[in-house]
Order: C-alpha cells, then structure tokens, then sequence
C-alpha cells in the first residue's frame, strides 16, 4: 500500500515538473516569437538610426533607389545612372538656405560640368506642386533640372522625413555615397565641389 502511494506520489511529482518545463518553454517561445515580431515589424517599416543631422544613410553606403519626375515630365531611376557621378539636392521653395545656396550649386557645378555625359545633377524638391517648383526654378535663376518630391517620399530614403534641408547627396559611379552635406556652409562646399572635380576626373 505504501509502495503505491509513494509510487502515485513520484508519478504525480513527475507530471507538475513536465508541465512547469511546458509551460516555461512555451513561455520562452511566445518571448522568441514576439521579439522576432518586433524585429519583422523594424524591418518593415525600414527603421533606421539617424546621425545628427537627421540622416539616416551613410558615406560608403550604396544610395537607396528611386525614380523621380522631372518638371518637364522625365522620369529618372537613379540605379539606371550606375556609371555616372550624381548630385542630389534636396530643396524646397520655403527654404532660405536653400535659396541661398542654389545660385552656387548653378554657377560652381552645374555650369562647370553639365556637358560631361558622366555627371548627373537632381535637384529634388520636397513635396510641392508644379507650378511652385516652376516659379522656384525662375527665382533662383537656376537652370538644373528639378524633380518632385510628393510626401517628401525620396527625402525619406536618406534622412528622417520631418528633418530639414538643404541637404546634397553625392554619389559615386559606383552608386555608392561619397559625401553628405547639410545646411550651405562655405568650407564644406568647398571640399565638395572639389569632390567632384576629382571624380569626374578618373
């Protein structure tokens, strides 16, 4: 009689441990199922860490692809200019520093190299219509061509989407980024308007 008690008893013991094992280890699974949500989730929504300028792309990174129309009409794909050196300048007709800067962007790069077959220059315009980026183009008196931007959507593939302009993007023939500005500062425009002179001459 004592045997078959202590025997109910070990087998008793034996179920509450497997069943505490279960539950443990669907527990472990729900947090392992639930982390790799959050990470699906992450990547989804392409949540990227911003530097402290509001980019979130990196020099050496390859340039996150885009297609873009142009005031005339074009539509460009930036991956289908893999060869060329390319300039994007995010821009808006609201933005004093930009207006201030594009007059450079015109006379120091675009004049110097817009005949060369291998340069590319963009001027992006955040999420306004035509017609204002129309008027814009003849305030400022340049002559590159400019794309829209609706929803700032090809703004938001390199930097965060409510982060300011104006910002240049310079990518190199291999599509990879070679250098990031932000806001018109004399020195680094400099250094960037030699950076393309020296690329364009490889």
């Amino acid at each position: 009689m004592k045997k078959n008690f202590f025997y109910g008893c070990s087998l008793a013991l034996v179920a509450i441990s497997f069943m505490a094992c279960t539950g443990q280890r669907k527990q472990n699974n729900d947090t392992v199922l639930e982390k790799d949500s959050i990470e699906v989730k992450m990547e989804e929504n392409n949540v990227k860490k911003a530097d402290s300028t509001g980019y979130i792309v990196k020099v050496g990174e390859m340039a996150p692809d885009f297609t873009v129309t142009l005031t005339d009409g074009e539509t460009i794909t930036l991956s289908s200019l893999r060869g060329k050196v390319v300039m994007l300048q995010f821009t808006a007709s609201w933005c004093g520093v930009c207006r201030k800067e594009m007059p450079f962007i015109e006379k120091d790069i675009w004049l110097k190299h817009r005949n060369n077959p291998d340069f590319v220059l963009i001027g992006i315009d955040r999420d306004e219509p035509l017609d204002k980026v129309l008027a814009f183009a003849k305030s400022t008196g340049v002559t590159y061509p400019l794309g829209l931007d609706p929803g700032a959507d090809i703004f938001a593939k390199y930097a965060l989407r409510d982060s300011g302009i104006t910002r240049n993007v310079l990518i190199g023939a291999d599509g990879k980024i070679s250098m990031l500005t932000r806001l018109y500062n004399e020195k680094e425009f400099t250094l960037l308007v030699q950076k393309i002179d020296e690329m364009l001459k490889k």
